[in-house]
């Protein structure tokens, strides 16, 4: 039964490394195909440069072993834009203290903007964000009380917050309450804590360059 029960267990074992080298082939194949439909860069290589460019992004500040992969670069809308999957580990010890290790993967998107500005970020209200305002990062709040319960915004600069959420990105936001917004130095970003599937890439490319339709352009004017 031992015999049985190890070569069971290494079969198991295989079976889900061959899976796991097909679902990330099938996913470059897709990811390569959609880069060439939209006349973008593809790299589905390792970049740890990329990870380290823009860690003054919240989200891509988190764990170790950080990097991009899957990289989409180029120009969309008449903007350029950066898309990749990305990976970060962090760590944790048992009940009997043997260390394990956790893979995290998310999608990103990013803008790059022709000004600098302060950190702003947007995303939806949560538990962690209750617990954040608990500690002292204070919400911002809004007229739109809708618009206030639903989301967090958080700057240090309140006139740049009140400049971003104008009333048609309140309006636009409100109708798309999944995403969270990032916007520090010269990078707009839209983040999801899970890999999206490649048929869902450009309809978020879609929404990330609306988003930037939506900053006023007297902020770029006085930048």
């Amino acid at each position: 039964m031992p015999v049985v029960v190890i070569v069971a267990v290494v079969a198991l074992i295989v079976v889900g490394a061959i899976a796991g080298h097909l679902s990330t082939r099938k996913r470059r194949e897709a990811m390569l195909a959609l880069a060439t439909r939209l006349g973008l860069h593809f790299d589905p290589g390792k970049d740890r440069d990329l990870a380290r460019r823009f860690e003054f992004l919240d989200r891509l500040r988190q764990g170790s072993n950080r990097y991009a992969f899957n990289v989409l670069t180029g120009r969309y809308h008449d903007q350029d834009v950066t898309v990749f999957d990305y990976h970060y580990e962090t760590h944790s010890s048992d009940s009997k203290g043997h260390q394990e290790t956790h893979h995290h993967y998310s999608s990103f998107f990013i803008i790059r903007l022709p000004a600098s500005f302060p950190e702003l970020t947007i995303g939806p209200e949560g538990f962690l964000s209750k617990i954040a305002q608990a500690v002292g990062y204070d919400d911002i709040d809004f007229e739109s009380h809708e618009f206030s319960r639903n989301f967090s915004v958080r700057s240090k600069d309140k006139k740049f917050a009140y400049d971003v959420c104008n009333a048609k990105m309140i309006e636009y936001l409100l109708a798309h309450p999944d995403l969270t917004i990032e916007i520090e130095r010269d990078a707009l970003a839209i983040s999801f804590s899970r890999r999206l599937k490649p048929e869902q890439i450009e309809p978020n490319l879609q929404r990330l360059t609306q988003v930037r339709s939506l900053l006023p352009e007297y902020l770029f004017a006085r930048s």
